[in-house]
C-alpha cells in the first residue's frame, strides 16, 4: 500500500508534465498564450485532485495485487 504522501506527489508530478503539455497544444492551436496559460491551469487545478482520489481508490483494491507471504523461512 502507499503512503499518501507518495500519490500526492505521484500526481503533482504528473500534472506538471500534463500542464505543459495542454499549454503547448493550446497555443499551437490559438497562438494566444494568455489563453494557454488560463485553460492549462484551470484543467490542471481540477484534474490533480481527480488524480489524487483516483490513486487512493485504487490503492484500496486489490485487484492485481500479490500478498506477500505472512512468513518466509
Amino acid at each position: 500500500m502507499e503512503h499518501p504522501k507518495r500519490s500526492l506527489v505521484k500526481a503533482i508530478t504528473w500534472r506538471v508534465i500534463a500542464f505543459l503539455v495542454t499549454i503547448i497544444v493550446v497555443y499551437a492551436y490559438s497562438r494566444d498564450i494568455k489563453e494557454s496559460l488560463v485553460v492549462g491551469v484551470t484543467a490542471n487545478s481540477i484534474k490533480i485532485f481527480l488524480y489524487y482520489a483516483h490513486e487512493r481508490i485504487w490503492n484500496r483494491i486489490k485487484f492485481g495485487r500479490v500478498e506477500p507471504p505472512e512468513y518466509q523461512i
